[in-house]
């Protein structure tokens, strides 16, 4: 279900001053035009045809090659997919935003997202920047208060709200691909930008790896702005992301009377309570953080009816992936025990999954460089500790299985309210601070890699 459609937030008027951060006004408007537009037409993970469309679109016009669709991804690991009709619904509804119809069209069945390749013709390394573009499953505040609203750029698809900051980052990388674009002969090698679908419940980066995107990768560079912390706080090294498993669980028992023949009924809802008590009651790992949740849970069709279908949305959690896959196999065996305790059916789907991977160490201080002297940062520092998760991981850990180097950087935001709240804001003041830093990191690439010999 959609509100009525707005008309599409353009470009502030162009000036031809700069500004102090390095980029020129006309580019830092535009920054935030990008932002706002993706932010009122938010979409959910494998939904986000409007936003990839128009992300292709900028992308050509810069004259940067673009790989999407299926041939993105490979199809057998693909994860937490929507059914056809929803996805046939949201096409639909992306066409009537303004999406190209063509490129919905060449998205398909959700294959949506997008990588930007800028071949130089000069022999030199790879380097490839992530940004994911997906929105929350979120209803966003209705409210003066909240200054999408206030100002006219709230969401207008009931559900999906921008609430954790990947508006910004799909502007943040189109800013990438503009400067550097306007500095291609100053690049060697090849530059690659992914815009990955899907990353909220960690599913979508998997199969854009699986497709061999990241086997040639010399140097990769994950972004996220982070709020409610210090306003221009960088981390070079984001670490402490935890490894995840997100898995449904469908109990199919038989119903009946609840009055009439009970005896005859296989009550599902009761084997998914159990399921829930029980994984929650799953001992803790001695030798590091693990986690467990039941997320949602439903169950049964009326009061006076043994319910003959319960659904539970579950994930685990570990310090890595030791310690996450004890959880999962742990969480597998109470649910397979609980629907043989009321004699029904169940099945069990992973819908998404993340590894712990660090931060390659001898990358920081180039990181650390690259944002040093840029206006607007107030502090540096390499390591956070975050405790969430993250599929940016399975990125991380192909390029450094390829003896390439990865990190994850964030971008701290002075803002009132946190992550996956009906009130996030991004600070639009740090969408500037990551294009021209990661400009640096770009632009440096060769001779940093150099210096260590590679």
């Amino acid at each position: 279900m959609t509100r009525t459609p707005a008309t599409p937030i353009p470009a502030t008027p162009a000036s031809s001053t700069s500004t102090s951060n390095a980029l020129s006004q006309a580019l830092v408007d535009q920054l935030v035009a990008w932002r706002r537009d993706f932010h009122r037409y938010a979409e959910t993970g494998w939904t986000e045809f409007r936003t990839t469309s128009a992300i292709i679109n900028v992308l050509r016009d810069l004259g940067w090659d673009t790989a999407f669709g299926p041939r993105l991804h490979d199809a057998d690991a693909r994860l937490g997919v929507p059914s056809a009709e929803v996805l046939a619904s949201e096409r639909e509804r992306a066409v009537s935003q303004g999406a190209d119809p063509d490129l919905v069209e060449a998205m398909g069945d959700g294959f949506t997202g997008v990588l930007g390749v800028l071949e130089t013709g000069k022999p030199g390394p790879v380097v490839c920047f992530r940004f994911d573009i997906d929105s929350n499953d979120l209803v966003e505040l209705a409210d003066d208060t909240h200054r999408p609203f206030a100002s006219g750029f709230a969401s207008v698809n009931e559900g999906a709200m921008h609430g954790c900051g990947h508006d910004g980052h799909a502007s943040i990388g189109l800013g990438l691909a503009t400067t550097l674009a306007e500095r291609r002969d100053e690049l060697t090698g090849t530059v690659k930008i992914i815009f990955q679908p899907a990353e909220e419940g960690v599913r979508g980066a998997h199969s854009i790896v699986a497709a061999g995107w990241f086997d040639d990768v010399d140097l990769f560079v994950a972004t996220h702005l982070m709020a409610d912390g210090e306003k221009g706080a960088i981390v070079t090294g984001a670490d402490g992301y935890l490894a995840s498993t997100k898995f449904d669980v469908t109990f199919t028992g038989l119903g009946s009377h609840a009055g009439g023949d009970p005896e005859k009924g296989k009550n599902a809802l009761l084997a998914a309570a159990s399921a829930a008590l029980n994984l929650h009651a799953i001992p803790r790992h001695s030798e590091g953080a693990s986690r467990i949740n039941v997320g949602t849970f439903h169950a049964g069709e009326g009061r006076n009816v043994v319910p003959r279908t319960a659904t539970i949305k579950v994930e685990t959690r570990g310090l890595n992936s030791e310690i996450n896959d004890f959880m999962f196999a742990r969480a597998q065996d109470v649910v397979s025990g609980a629907a043989r305790m009321y004699d029904v059916d169940h099945e069990l789907t992973v819908v998404g999954k993340a590894d712990r991977e660090d931060p390659s160490p001898e990358l920081l201080p180039y990181i650390r460089e690259s944002f040093s002297g840029v206006s607007g940062v107030s502090e540096i520092g390499d390591t956070s500790g975050i405790g969430g998760s993250e599929d940016a991981t399975a990125m991380m850990k192909r390029v450094k299985e390829r003896g390439g180097l990865a990190t994850y950087v964030q971008i701290g935001m002075a803002t009132s309210w946190g992550h996956h709240t009906e009130r996030f804001d991004v600070d639009e003041d740090m969408l500037a601070v990551g294009v021209e830093a990661e400009t640096k990191t770009a632009l440096g690439a060769v001779e940093f890699l150099a210096g260590l010999g590679r």
